[in-house]
């Protein structure tokens, strides 16, 4: 990636949370996390990955964490109100589109740090 993808990326990652955070009104939406965002090269799609604040609890078994489904159709039915209120936050010729894609890397974490505390405790 050039410094200027990067530089797009960091400032999409910012503004897309804000928007999630303080305009989005769609009650599917709770708790999210930008944890991320990828443009592509030519800058006409943006994926953006998210991750839950408020998610449940982990099993113990190895299965990687799924997206909620609800908050996913709610993320993919406020990506156009999100794509529109970026032509207005940022100084881009062109807005890239946006694709929500869930990231388990939030869970995964928590559940690595569940465990280790685990072993700690037992020792």
């Amino acid at each position: 990636m050039t410094r200027r993808t990067d530089r797009i990326n960091e400032q999409l990652r910012a503004e897309i949370a804000r928007i999630l955070r303080d305009e989005a009104t769609d009650p599917r939406i709770g708790l999210v996390v930008v944890t991320r965002v990828d443009v592509s090269p030519d800058l006409r799609n943006a994926r953006v990955f998210w991750s839950r604040l408020d998610a449940e609890p982990l099993p113990d078994d190895d299965r990687p964490p799924e997206a909620d489904p609800e908050m996913q159709q709610g993320l993919d039915s406020a990506a156009g109100f999100v794509r529109r209120r970026l032509a207005h936050a940022l100084p881009l010729k062109r807005v890239p589109e946006v694709h929500f894609q869930y990231d388990p890397s939030i869970a995964v974490g928590s559940r690595t740090l569940a465990r280790i505390r685990d072993l700690s405790d037992g020792s």
